[in-house]
């Protein structure tokens, strides 16, 4: 017995706004029920001692230790601007304020 009919598809497309003829709602119901059979299937292996995960290997954030080192000096930073304007970098205006 399928898990999806071409009513159910045709409704589903319907709330999603996708206009579907009837060989797309033939194909598509044919495709979703494959699709239906095999988390059916995953789920009848995956038993309580197996943990859901997102993926199916272990991630791991790779970071290295927040160590403080000396920076640029202000005079250093600014050296190569072409223009400077009170200690900061001087660029074009592009918005017009009031």
């Amino acid at each position: 017995m399928p898990a999806i009919s071409r009513e159910e598809v045709a409704h589903l497309a319907s709330l999603a706004r996708i206009d579907l003829g009837p060989e797309e709602l033939d194909r598509l119901a044919g495709q979703l029920d494959v699709i239906l059979g095999a988390v059916a299937t995953v789920r009848e292996v995956a038993g309580d001692d197996v943990r859901a995960t997102s993926h199916p290997m272990p991630l791991v954030n790779v970071t290295r230790r927040d160590e403080p080192r000396p920076g640029l000096t202000t005079a250093e930073a600014l050296s190569g601007a072409p223009e400077v304007e009170e200690q900061r970098f001087r660029v074009p205006r592009i918005l017009e304020e009031d």
